[in-house]
């Protein structure tokens, strides 16, 4: 796209996208001193996981000089909780406790003027409580989002102290965990400088002196994450985690007799057992396994996203998408779906990703003739399909990983087919309202080529094959893999940094020739230069070819290695194939202001690390509330485990659904977009498993679409009015009615809904064979594709008949397909649609009424499967074909009447 569509009239600013997406995430903009700060505690968390991700718990290393450096290794509790409690106080210093506009505030704010008009200005009444608001104001709110309260600092304390303590006295712990927290010291024992003051307390009826300083910390440590939730994800989730904790305590209160809801009647617990089992278990709770997946595999891919983003990628995929469809009919719409669809494998935010791709899309979308309201839609409903799109998707995908035992490559390998569904319909009803309204693409002189923009930046990319070559075909460890990703797109980014006409030949002839001689000193001595130089290495030989895999190993710090060097040895040359993001080139420019050396602003090497760290301060940023959200949601899984709630949850739930498969799933919908409303995907996702999953299973759904159904309509609710984030985002860019914005939002994304009733009840459809929840069900293989009998039927003809499905839904959206569909026609194109993607739905209604009506159902599903597809198919080409009869007697029409009028 030339600079010119870039101008102020057509493009988002880069500070008013931030200033957007702060607005929105409700954060704070620091400035000064405590900006640095903030920065400092987000890259520190950034190196933790790198370390993590890199070298594991142990942390110890080889200095040169120096030796060996050994400063311990750390149990997973500790790990988890150092996680939670970088996120914590990241929360805290960047979301206010109030900025005074609440419910709560307004409250309150009456009190003083109610004094006022009372007692007079002069009233002591009046005057005290002035001074009671201006205390309570500086202590807990923030009007302009850019301080830091003293509430504020007092919660980081106790998270320090929390961690410290998790730290420190893991002996004590791993006692208490087998007997209980009393056994554990108290805060006298603890502190015993503080012990007269726990004995005063003690004595006026507070009894400190009675229980142990680890539920102390436990209990204050589980309303930190309730306060961090009500912040980050607001009070809705809150209020949620809080009604299960209070139903730990007192839900032995409901009757065991009571009409349906004695099944949720639980055995009495104690705060103790209650505190530990939320905030000292691996299993659940707090530190329990969403935040475990967190620590494995969500921050580092999230990670991956920020280094990917910040090198320049976002612009580049944007630019890309619109050298490929720009000249199309709507062509920035399709632009759209493309673009966010490439930046959702990038981005952890639904928000963030409608906000960066929409700043660009959305002005040219209205230009074209869309309408505001239809513009955002497409963006948000776009944006939020990032979740779902392989490789990289969202959160909740490593949650499926860790929770149904699946292979992340089979997981990304069975999410493919829906994804592509989803976003050919959404492309489907953007090409039929551009048909509609007759609108065209951008001029070939508003848009780049893609041949030298391909050429340009095709480095990109590499990231991406790589990733999917770690995970498919070596088959690594997903945190192995997003690892090895992130050493590469550093060493990229470094090598594109140091290239040049310049220094091109040194630096690719030295990389190679290293390279060269790592091969050699693999096969020679079966060890790297550096191991062979200092006489470790084993000295049997390695073969050619595994000679070569293992130097390629190391291929990604050698070319990071060299590159640096190369750039300190030439720091002023420039990188004409390098753009980093806007935000890298502020943070760079901001910090060479601060020292005083502008010029650094032009430095290679200086530019190089301002690209890292802000790379690891947004990656940190972007995590903390995605590790907030998790830790909040593993209190549920925890309540229903301590308290044995479980089972009785289950048969609760196929109760109310009556033993019906589609009742279950229609159940599960709808409560995943209630719930979803608001709240972050991954916290519906852990929610809806904890309470749906066992349920939906246990009726021989496989467990990977079970999962995958939830994830999908978590993923709608981003775009569900009255509350679709994604949606209001992209209305605000667009000037557009929120409401409205929101309906067009969701029903372009209809197909979203119906997907996933079509692939859990037809499992080709995500290349799974099999049926039941064990190992009985797998990815279907090249033998399985041989099986003409199983894979015509099964795989083929289904995905078809989404595919086809899809088209048949745009044309019931949209209205129009080669000419306007009447009310009627729609209501065939919608039939067609429902038999064409998810006709067992229809089956498994009927033979559920029969078996209500007590009647005998004879049918066999194949057979109805395969007969309504067919059915479904017939009319859908009898409504096209009417449909396009009529346009074309309609153009002969108007094309007669303007030969006549000549």
């Amino acid at each position: 796209m030339s600079d010119t569509e870039r101008s102020d009239e057509t493009v988002t600013p880069e500070t008013d996208q931030q200033e957007l997406i702060e607005q929105l995430e409700r954060r704070r903009s620091h400035r000064g001193i405590l900006a640095l700060a903030v920065s400092v505690v987000a890259i520190s968390f950034s190196a933790f996981q790198m370390w993590l991700a890199a070298r594991g718990f142990e942390f110890a290393a080889t200095l040169p000089l120096v030796g060996r450096v050994e400063l311990g290794s750390l149990q997973l509790l500790q790990i988890n909780a150092v996680h939670v409690s970088f996120a914590l106080v990241l929360t805290f210093l960047l979301f206010p406790p109030s900025t005074g506009d609440g419910f709560l505030s307004r409250r309150l704010g009456r009190v003083v003027p109610g004094l006022r008009d009372r007692f007079g200005d002069d009233s002591a009444a009046t005057r005290a409580g002035e001074r009671t608001r201006g205390v309570i104001r500086w202590l807990f709110t923030d009007p302009e989002s850019r301080r830091v309260t003293p509430f504020d600092w007092l919660l980081v304390a106790f998270t320090l102290l929390s961690v410290t303590y998790m730290l420190t006295e893991f002996g004590e712990i791993r006692r208490m965990r087998a007997l209980g927290l009393g056994f554990g010291r108290t805060i006298g024992e603890y502190y015993p400088a503080l012990a007269p003051v726990v004995d005063a307390l003690s004595s006026v009826g507070i009894p400190l002196g009675d229980v142990s300083y680890a539920f102390l910390l436990g209990a204050i440590g589980v309303l930190l994450v309730l306060e961090a939730t009500r912040r980050a994800l607001g009070v809705y989730l809150m209020f949620i985690v809080a009604s299960f904790i209070i139903y730990a305590r007192w839900g032995y209160l409901i009757p065991l007799d009571a009409a349906y809801v004695g099944v949720l009647s639980i055995p009495r617990l104690g705060w103790d057992s209650i505190v530990q089992n939320l905030w000292y278990n691996t299993e659940n709770g707090v530190f329990g396994i969403p935040v475990t997946v967190s620590v494995r595999f969500i921050y580092i891919f999230i990670l991956f996203g920020a280094f990917l983003e910040m090198s320049g990628a976002g612009k580049w995929f944007i630019d890309l998408a619109y050298s490929a469809t720009g000249q199309r009919k709507g062509g920035p719409a399709k632009a759209s779906i493309i673009a966010s669809g490439f930046m959702g494998t990038i981005s952890g935010s639904s928000i963030a990703n409608t906000v960066t791709t929409g700043a660009f899309t959305i002005p040219l979308m209205k230009r074209s003739g869309y309408s505001p309201e239809f513009s955002g839609a497409v963006e948000a409903s776009a944006s939020s399909g990032g979740q779902i799109l392989p490789p990289v998707m969202g959160a909740a995908a490593f949650l499926i990983v860790e929770y149904t035992l699946t292979p992340f490559r089979d997981v990304i390998m069975a999410a493919a087919i829906p994804a592509i569904v989803f976003f050919f319909g959404v492309w489907v009803m953007v090409h039929l309202e551009a048909s509609k309204r007759n609108i065209g693409g951008l001029a070939i002189e508003d848009i780049v080529s893609w041949r030298p923009h391909l050429a340009r930046g095709w480095f990109y990319l590499v990231p991406l094959v790589l990733l999917l070559y770690y995970l498919i075909i070596e088959r690594l460890s997903v945190a192995r893999s997003a690892w090895f990703t992130l050493v590469a797109i550093a060493a990229l980014i470094a090598l594109v940094a140091a290239y040049s006409e310049k220094t091109r030949v040194p630096l690719l002839g030295t990389i190679a020739g290293l390279f060269v001689l790592e091969t050699a000193a693999f096969a020679v001595t079966g060890a790297g230069i550096a191991d062979a130089l200092a006489g470790s290495a084993p000295g049997t030989g390695m073969a050619p070819v595994a000679a070569l895999l293992a130097a390629a190993g190391k291929l990604g710090w050698l070319t990071l290695v060299i590159s640096l060097v190369t750039m300190l040895a030439r720091p002023r040359g420039g990188a004409p194939l390098l753009d980093f993001d806007p935000q890298v080139d502020g943070a760079v420019s901001a910090a060479a202001s601060a020292l005083r050396r502008p010029q650094l602003a032009d430095n290679r090497p200086f530019q190089y690390g301002g690209f890292v760290l802000k790379s690891m301060d947004a990656g940190a940023r972007t995590a903390t509330a995605v590790v907030i959200a998790v830790a909040a949601a593993g209190v549920i899984p925890g309540v229903i485990s301590v308290s044995g709630l479980g089972p009785n949850l289950t048969s609760l739930i196929r109760t109310v659904a009556g033993g019906s498969i589609v009742a279950l799933l229609v159940l599960t919908a709808i409560s995943s977009i209630i719930l979803g409303m608001g709240m972050p995907t991954t916290v519906t996702y852990i929610i809806l498993v904890s309470m749906l999953g066992p349920a939906i299973s246990e009726l021989g759904i496989p467990i990977l679409a079970a999962h995958l159904f939830i994830l999908y309509f978590g993923v709608i609710a981003d775009i569900t009015p009255p509350v679709a984030v994604a949606a209001y985002a992209a209305s605000g860019i667009a000037q557009s009615d929120q409401f409205e914005t929101g309906v067009k939002a969701f029903s372009l994304s209809l197909n979203k809904a119906i997907v996933p009733f079509a692939f859990v009840l037809t499992p080709g459809i995500l290349l799974l064979r099999g049926t039941g929840t064990g190992q009985e069900v797998r990815v279907i293989g090249f033998s399985d594709v041989a099986d003409l009998g199983y894979f015509l039927p099964e795989v083929v003809i289904p995905v078809v008949g989404v595919f086809v499905g899809v088209v048949a839904l745009g044309a019931t959206i949209i209205a129009y397909l080669y000419t306007d569909v009447s009310d009627l026609a729609r209501t065939g194109f919608a039939l067609a649609a429902l038999l064409l993607m998810a006709p067992l739905l229809l089956f498994n209604t009927v033979t559920a009424l029969l078996s209500l009506l007590g009647l005998p159902s004879g049918f066999e599903a194949g057979l109805f499967d395969l007969g309504l597809r067919a059915v479904g198919g017939v009319l859908f080409g009898a409504l096209a074909l009417r449909n396009r009869r009529r346009a074309d007697t309609e153009r002969a029409t108007e094309t007669g009447a303007t030969e006549a009028a000549d």
